[in-house]
Formats: C-alpha cells, structure tokens, sequence
C-alpha cells in the first residue's frame, strides 16, 4: 500500500494550491465581512461564523500573489493557526484528493512568487502541478496575535 495524503484542492490566480484536510477545519462560502481597523492589509475583517467571530485573511495577499476579487466562487478555509482559528479566502475550492507521497517533491527556493518556507512540497498531477501549502506557517506568531486582537475588537 503506498503513502498518500488527502488534500483539499483551491485556485488562486489559476494555480492549483492544496493544503491537508488535517489543516481545514470547514469550507465556507463567502460572507459579509466587517473591516477592523488598523490591520495589516492582508487581514480583510472579522465575520460572525456560527456565533463566533473569525478573522479574514485574504491569502493571495499574504502571499503577495495579489488581491483575492471577491465573487460566487470565492470561498474562505476555516483553519487554525496558533490557537487562533481564521478564514482563509481563497479564490474557489475545486475537490478533495488523494495525492501519492512519492509525488511530492520539495518546494524550489520560489515558485509562482510564493515565499518556500509556505510551501509543503509540489506534486506532479497528470497535466498539472499542485502545489502543497503548509497552513501553520501562513502567519507568524506577531501576526497570530494580530489576527486574535481583530478577533477581539
């Protein structure tokens, strides 16, 4: 039996991007989100998600890949960083898969203008490349905190 892992399958800019539904807690469509002031510019505001208020982490920005447009398709993955959870707004999320470990091969210094120590690995697909983001080193700890006083205003 070979190593594989299960990945949820999102697009931004046309890539294919995939993080560990280990990672994700839940896909959500988009909401009405409430800007808070003084934030870095990739934290978007907070929504009220079932009762609880979540950060919004505009992901194509944090990755300096632009700014997520915010239509239909869009979609946030809930995730946890640090003890903080957040949304993640992603352009669209396409499928659930499993990727075969022998696959993945480590991430080049920069693919796609995406900084290596975000990217898990790269795994060749029949006519593509999906590239695997490792979701707990999106933010680092400064802006975990920034993400929980958002949370909190």
């Amino acid at each position: 039996m070979r190593d594989s892992i299960k990945v949820i399958v999102f697009h931004m800019n046309g890539q294919k991007y995939g993080a560990s539904v280990m990672e994700v807690l839940s896909i959500e469509e988009l909401e009405s989100i409430t800007s808070v002031p003084r934030t870095s510019d990739f934290i978007k505001g907070v929504v009220n998600l079932r009762g609880e208020i979540t950060p919004v982490i505009d992901l194509k920005q944090r990755l300096r890949l632009g700014e997520t447009e915010r239509k239909k398709g869009t979609r946030m993955l809930i995730v946890e960083m640090g003890d903080v959870k957040a949304g993640l707004l992603v352009d669209d999320v396409s499928d659930v898969m499993d990727i075969d470990a022998s696959t993945i091969e480590p991430a080049p210094e920069v693919i796609n203008g995406v900084n290596e120590s975000f990217i898990q690995g790269v795994a060749k697909l029949e006519n593509s490349l999906l590239i695997l983001l490792k979701m707990d080193q999106i933010l680092n700890l400064e802006e975990v905190n920034e993400l929980k006083q958002a949370a909190e205003e």
